[in-house]
C-alpha cells in the first residue's frame, strides 16, 4: 500500500542569507539547496521518509529541468505519475531566500494555473493500492475524478487547504479531513470561525487550522479543541506546512486524528531546525510513534 499525492511539483532553489536582498543589492548566500518542491511533492516526501511508499500525481513534462525533480524524488524514493510527459515548457521554478535570525522565508514563482489537466487524464486503477489520499489545490480537475473513486473505495481522503482556488467547492465535500492553514478564506467567509462552519456544512467530519508557531485549532466531529505545538527556535519554515501534511498522511493510517496532528506538529517543528526542506530528514524520523 502506499499514498497518493496530487498537485504541484516545481524546482526549488533555495537560499539562506543574513537578510533578503535590498534594490539593487548582491548577496553571498551562507548556503543553499536544489530540490524538488511543491506542496503535494514535499509532503510525499515526508511521509515516504518516514516510512510509507508515496507516489506524486503531478504535471512536469520533458524540459531538461524536469531532469533535477526526477533525480531528487528518486533519491528520496517517491514515484512520479506525470500528467503531462509530452508537455515541453519548464515546470514552475520557484527561487526562495531564508532569513537565517528568524527562519523566515520570502518566495518568488511562476503561477502554475496553467499546468492545469482535464480530470479524464487519469484511470482510476490507480487508487488500487493506495491507502491515503492527499489534496493539494493543483490539478483540481484530476483531484476531483480520484477523490470521487477514493470516496467509493473508502480510502481516506486529505485536504491541503493552503489558499482558496476556484474548484474546491467540487473536491472539499469528499474530504475526511481538512486541514487550512490560517490563509484559507472560502467565499464569504471573514474569520476562522466562519471557515469552520462552512467546513462543517460540506459534512466534512475532521477540520485543524494551523497557525504556524501557535496552537491548532480542530474541530473532531462535533468536539472542538486547540492543539499546543513544540516550542523552537526556527531555522528555516520553508516547507513546514507541506512536511505537516506529509506526517499527518503517515500517522493518520494508525492513529486518531488528534493524535495525528499532534505527532505531525512534532514532525514539522523539528524540521524547521534545519535548513532547507531536507536536511532535517538526516535526523528526524518516525520514532516518534503515536500513543
Amino acid at each position: 500500500m502506499s499514498g497518493l499525492f496530487i498537485g504541484l511539483t516545481t524546482l526549488d532553489l533555495i537560499y539562506l542569507a543574513e537578510q533578503p536582498p535590498a534594490a539593487n543589492q548582491k548577496l553571498v548566500a551562507l548556503d543553499d539547496l536544489v530540490a524538488a518542491g511543491g506542496p503535494a511533492t514535499n509532503a510525499a516526501i515526508a511521509c515516504a521518509h518516514l516510512g510509507h511508499p508515496a507516489t506524486v500525481i503531478s504535471s512536469l513534462g520533458c524540459h531538461p529541468i524536469t531532469q533535477l525533480i526526477r533525480a531528487d524524488l528518486q533519491q528520496w524514493g517517491v514515484e512520479l505519475l506525470d500528467l503531462s510527459p509530452d508537455k515541453p515548457e519548464p515546470p514552475p521554478v520557484s527561487s526562495i531566500i531564508v532569513t537565517a535570525t528568524t527562519g523566515d522565508r520570502a518566495v518568488i514563482s511562476r503561477n502554475a494555473v496553467k499546468l492545469s489537466i482535464p480530470g479524464d487524464r487519469v484511470a482510476s486503477d490507480i487508487l488500487q493500492a493506495v491507502d491515503v489520499l492527499l489534496i493539494d489545490g493543483h490539478q483540481l480537475a484530476v483531484s476531483y475524478t480520484l477523490a470521487t473513486h477514493a470516496r467509493r473505495l473508502g480510502i481516506p481522503i486529505v485536504v491541503d487547504a493552503g489558499s482558496w482556488k476556484s474548484g474546491w467547492e467540487t473536491v472539499l465535500p469528499l474530504a475526511d479531513y481538512v486541514i487550512c492553514s490560517a490563509n484559507f478564506h472560502p467565499p464569504n467567509c471573514a474569520t476562522e470561525a466562519d471557515t469552520i462552519a462552512y467546513l462543517q456544512l460540506l459534512g466534512i467530519p475532521h477540520i485543524a487550522i494551523t497557525h504556524g508557531a501557535a496552537p491548532i485549532w480542530y474541530r473532531d466531529r462535533d468536539r472542538p479543541g486547540t492543539l499546543p505545538v513544540p516550542v523552537i527556535q526556527p531555522i528555516d519554515t520553508l516547507g513546514a506546512g507541506d512536511i505537516f501534511h506529509g506526517a499527518f498522511c503517515y500517522y493518520i493510517r494508525q492513529a486518531e486524528f488528534v493524535e495525528a496532528l499532534s505527532q505531525s506538529a512534532k514532525i514539522a517543528a523539528g524540521a524547521c531546525q534545519y535548513f532547507g526542506t531536507r536536511q532535517w530528514m538526516q535526523v528526524v524520523t518516525h520514532e516518534i510513534q503515536p500513543g
